[in-house]
């Protein structure tokens, strides 16, 4: 299949999520999809190789996930709404996510997070309480 380039693939740390990314992560996106249901999650954490081997996830997709990079697996073409159903019931919140992605630590990440929520109380009660980002 021929994919056209688009100006946003060249976005310094963006991740897009596009036709491309999604077609040759289907079958991760496919095993992450499964999470929805506990049973599946608990086949994944007894084994997780052989739940990846199960849905045809193999090469730099499996190592990503065997080594919970999920800045590769990101990187790599998977769903981030999919990835955080692998992360959060094994213990991997948000925040530590989002600082993976940024490449420092989890103190770091909240410390920055800490960081730009200072005044944010007077700057919503300044446009009337609705932060919209």
């Amino acid at each position: 299949m021929v994919w056209k380039k688009h100006a946003y693939e060249d976005i310094p740390g963006t991740y897009v999520f596009d036709g491309r990314t999604a077609h040759a992560s289907y079958a991760i996106n496919k095993m992450l999809y499964t999470f929805n249901d506990e049973k599946c999650r608990d086949e994944f954490q007894a084994d997780p190789a052989a739940y990846c081997d199960k849905f045809g996830v193999t090469g730099k997709l499996k190592e990503t996930v065997l080594k919970k990079d999920f800045l590769g697996m990101l990187r790599l073409g998977c769903n981030i709404y999919f990835m955080a159903k692998m992360a959060i019931p094994r213990g991997t919140s948000v925040q530590d996510a989002g600082a993976a992605f940024q490449g420092i630590t989890t103190k770091e990440f909240q410390d920055k997070l800490f960081q730009r929520a200072e005044g944010m109380i007077g700057k919503m009660e300044k446009i009337g309480g609705y932060w919209n980002g």
